[in-house]
């Protein structure tokens, strides 16, 4: 099982998704910004890093919104999700195709990698 975490970064009533590059797996599919904690990592240290390293911006991290298993055919994930705000910098699409800022209720017009799938449900549903 493979250790990821993943940030829910929120302006207002938006909150950032990043869609993943073409050359790698679940390609063009959108998701939390994040990645693999690497041995020695706490998960905050590592999705500091992983932000820093995706989108050069320095995150606060918050506390924990949910965590998720997800198995796909080629691997299973742990999946946490941190809530977490941008203390530095404006992102910028180092490894991403592409960058938004939606609201919940856009969710519905995004193809999400499918270890995202309930988080958005629970995403939907506490904004009702």
């Amino acid at each position: 099982m493979v250790e990821v975490v993943a940030a829910l970064i929120w302006d207002d009533d938006k909150f950032m998704i990043c869609q993943r590059p073409a050359n790698k797996a679940r390609a063009l599919l959108w998701e939390f910004v994040g990645g693999k904690v690497e041995q020695g990592e706490t998960k905050e240290q590592a999705l500091v890093r992983e932000c820093k390293e995706e989108l050069n911006i320095l995150l606060s991290v918050g506390d924990v919104f949910m965590d998720v298993i997800h198995e796909y055919p080629d691997l299973t994930v742990y999946l946490t999700l941190f809530n977490a705000t941008i203390a530095e910098g404006e992102p910028q699409k180092l490894e991403h195709n592409d960058i938004q800022w939606i609201t919940p209720s856009e969710i519905t017009n995004y193809d999400f990698c499918p270890a995202d799938e309930e988080i958005l449900t629970k995403l939907i549903e506490s904004r009702k």
